[in-house]
């Protein structure tokens, strides 16, 4: 068995789903890696992970609109508002969300299925730089 761990950094501009299938992906082709589990955290709570299609870009506008309106920027709904109307919805979509991914590995990719792909969350309005870190257990 082994373990390797890598950092992985996303520039974000803003709301929205940044695929990071193709990154993730680079990565672990460098590794001997034929068979096993990465796992993908996100380390921010105001961002989250989603395994979601990737062959239609209307399906990640859905989305973020979806949660745009199931958790509005109001602040007269919460008290948590010293970082600006976005902040405390950004950590209810993450909530809502994941922060961490499960993926096997077979024959040394992910066993993605064919429309799949891995998208960061962004759920804030301002553009941040984003760690994912990413652990591989291969056997």
């Amino acid at each position: 068995m082994t373990f390797t761990t890598h950092r992985l950094h996303v520039s974000t501009h803003g709301k929205g789903l940044y695929e990071v299938t193709g990154q993730i992906a680079a990565w672990l082709g460098a590794q001997p890696a034929a068979a096993g589990l990465l796992t993908v955290w996100v380390q921010h709570t105001s961002a989250s992970l989603l395994v979601q299609e990737n062959a239609d870009p209307e399906v990640v506008r859905d989305l973020d609109t979806f949660f745009t309106r199931l958790v509005p920027e109001d602040n007269r709904l919460y008290r948590h508002t010293a970082e600006g109307s976005d902040d405390m919805p950004a950590h209810i979509r993450a909530a809502l969300t994941l922060t961490q991914l499960s993926i096997p590995i077979e024959h040394g990719r992910m066993a993605l299925g064919t429309w799949q792909g891995i998208y960061l969350f962004e759920h804030r309005a301002a553009p941040h730089r984003r760690s994912l870190v990413l652990q591989l257990l291969a056997g």
